[in-house]
């Protein structure tokens, strides 16, 4: 199943430089057409199917990409590059998926794959650093040296983006600010394996068990957000412990990267003030000696991923990668 949106054309005697954006969630593939100042021209949403196996999905993302440079084309745009941004291990450099538990495929190399499929030469990246990029270059980070993105969502993950350029680790995972142990006994099992992790105890999937696990019916963080709001207790309890929780993972990002800010992105970033407001106290009242980053929340929504996907494509593209190569000419 696909949805399609249209955004706004270009013309034949104004031609636009572009780039094709594929964001590759476990359940849908958030698809666009940007420009270089991170403007959306043309969007798609498709399924991902992971249930088809990751060899079926591999090709699928080969067709879309190719399918989004064609209609580029034929809205008068010129397609210079595709950014393929994906969850998992990603090796940037060598442009391969190493691993994505969501979808099962493992060492795929996409640079060269996409490249013969579309003729353009690919950008590969990891999901939520391309989301840091667009959040620094263009959001809610913009004018800022220093940017930690963090995605609030069923998990947690975060980017870490210096002068505009995303930091990518020796081995393709860094920031993993999810499995920083913030529980040190008898806390709950991580999809990791170890327990205790950030993302087991305070991402919007947890704080939904938690509220359930104290008494409460079943209902999604935003509704356990919104109780707490309008007083309930058991709500504010779980509420004010989310916040702790994120408080003490934070913290440690603070004392080992030393942010100028940070961007709260991922669904529950949208509860806004009510988020914003305690955990910022609660930073405050441990950073010793340190100074405290701007916490703001993300301004690009979920299309965050997309166009940090094609801000990564135009960047390789302008720094002369030819079509097929790995390290450039």
């Amino acid at each position: 199943m696909t949805q399609q949106s249209a955004g706004a054309a270009g013309t034949d005697a104004d031609p636009v430089e572009v780039a094709v954006a594929i964001d590759v969630g476990g359940t849908a593939m958030k698809c666009a057409v940007v420009d270089g100042a991170g403007t959306v021209r043309h969007t798609e949403r498709h399924d991902t199917d992971a249930d088809r196996g990751p060899d079926a999905v591999v090709a699928a993302i080969g067709d879309v990409a190719a399918g989004l440079a064609d209609t580029a084309r034929a809205r008068g745009l010129t397609p210079r590059a595709v950014g393929l941004v994906v969850p998992g291990v990603v090796d940037e450099v060598r442009r391969v998926a190493g691993y994505s538990a969501n979808i099962g495929w493992r060492d795929v190399p996409f640079g060269e794959l996409i490249d013969a499929r579309t003729g353009l030469t690919t950008a590969l990246g990891h999901d939520v650093r391309a989301g840091a990029v667009a959040e620094a270059r263009l959001g809610a980070g913009a004018g800022s040296d220093n940017v930690l993105f963090v995605a609030i969502g069923t998990g947690i993950a975060a980017g870490h983006v210096l002068s505009g350029v995303p930091y990518p680790g020796a081995h393709g995972a860094p920031s993993e600010l999810g499995h920083v142990q913030v529980v040190c006994t008898d806390g709950p099992r991580c999809g990791c394996g170890r327990y205790g992790c950030l993302e087991a105890v305070a991402s919007a999937s947890a704080v939904a068990r938690r509220y359930g696990e104290a008494g409460g019916d079943r209902v999604a963080a935003a509704e356990v957000v919104r109780r707490a709001v309008a007083g309930e207790e058991r709500a504010g309890r779980v509420w004010r412990q989310t916040i702790e929780l994120l408080a003490d993972g934070l913290i440690t990002a603070i004392r080992l990267l030393d942010p100028e800010v940070i961007v709260l992105g991922g669904g529950l970033a949208e509860a806004g003030a009510a988020l914003l407001d305690p955990l910022h106290a609660a930073i405050m009242e441990r950073l010793a000696f340190q100074t405290m980053p701007r916490l703001v929340a993300a301004a690009l929504g979920d299309q965050a991923g997309c166009i940090g996907a094609a801000l990564l494509a135009l960047d390789r593209f302008h720094a002369g990668f030819a079509v097929g190569s790995a390290t450039g000419t």
